[in-house]
């Protein structure tokens, strides 16, 4: 048993190095998983729009949109995930990417 602990005491520091990486390959993952949903969303409301009007709102949803939360939500994805101890964060990744991934089977 304290072989497991140990290990994923170890796997958490090496991972508590890397969280700005880790929370940016969350919040891109989470973006190309719901960005088509969203790109729906602003394609139904714009739709009755002129069409230039419509294709500027929609580049500004994609490229600003999208670059905003990226650079504002990932630090603080990285500091929500500093909360968690060396006991937890490791598991608490594993989960979280796993669950990403359910999510990105069942569409």
């Amino acid at each position: 048993m304290d072989f497991v602990l140990d290990l994923i005491a170890t796997l958490s520091r090496w991972c508590r190095g890397h969280l700005s990486e880790i929370a940016m390959a969350l919040m891109a993952t989470l973006l190309v998983q719901f960005g088509p949903s969203i790109n729906a969303w602003v394609q139904r409301s714009v739709g009755s729009l002129n069409f230039v009007l419509r294709t500027l709102i929609f580049v500004l949803v994609c490229a600003i949109g999208y670059g905003l939360a990226m650079v504002f939500f990932t630090p603080w994805v990285a500091k929500g995930l500093g909360y968690f101890n060396n006991y937890t964060l490791a598991p608490v990744l594993l989960l979280v990417f796993f669950l990403i991934g359910v999510l990105a089977d069942r569409s």
